[in-house]
């Protein structure tokens, strides 16, 4: 990954799941990931960033409609950042997390997985490439974003793989 320039900003932001950030203010905004993930959107033009970090994928239409689920999180994100000033066009995205924290999940069970696809999807037929990712495996990161210059400080944390239960386990 990059480094991150500390002359361009001493403000920082950190997200918490299920929130999102942007501003047209130089941020650092740090962020968790396990089976989540984080969509880091920028434009190069504008020199403005924004980030999410959602826990699931898909929105199944009951309750509010939050960044919680992956396709509210990405469209909303895309939504601020072009009020912002952003061209849609110019937007570059970096995607990250998206662990297996448990051992043979399947199916519905493989959140990380299905978190993956979906950023990768919802990029994809918004046209916005990626141009840089961290996703899959075991393990979790921690990311910082530099919603000024695009670049992320990428930490991979130790394998913390939990076991799985089965059905006939206490």
């Amino acid at each position: 990954m990059q480094t991150l320039d500390t002359e361009t900003t001493d403000k920082t932001h950190y997200l918490y799941p299920g929130g999102l950030f942007s501003s047209a203010e130089p941020h650092r905004v740090t962020t968790v990931l396990g089976s989540c993930i984080s969509v880091c959107l920028w434009d190069a033009e504008t020199r403005i960033g924004g980030i999410n970090h959602y826990l699931l994928p898909l929105w199944n239409g009951e309750g509010l409609a939050t960044p919680r689920y992956g396709n509210i999180a990405i469209t909303r994100l895309i939504e601020k950042l072009l009020l912002l000033g952003c061209a849609r066009k110019s937007l570059r995205a970096k995607v990250f997390g998206g662990a297996s924290m448990l051992e043979n999940t399947r199916g519905l069970l493989a959140v990380g997985e299905r978190n993956i696809s979906l950023a990768m999807s919802t990029l994809a037929e918004q046209r916005i490439p990626v141009i840089s990712n961290d996703v899959g495996g075991f393990v979790g990161r921690k990311i910082i974003f530099d919603t000024a210059t695009g670049a992320v400080l990428l930490r991979r944390n130790r394998g913390i793989l939990m076991p799985s239960r089965t059905a006939a386990e206490p």
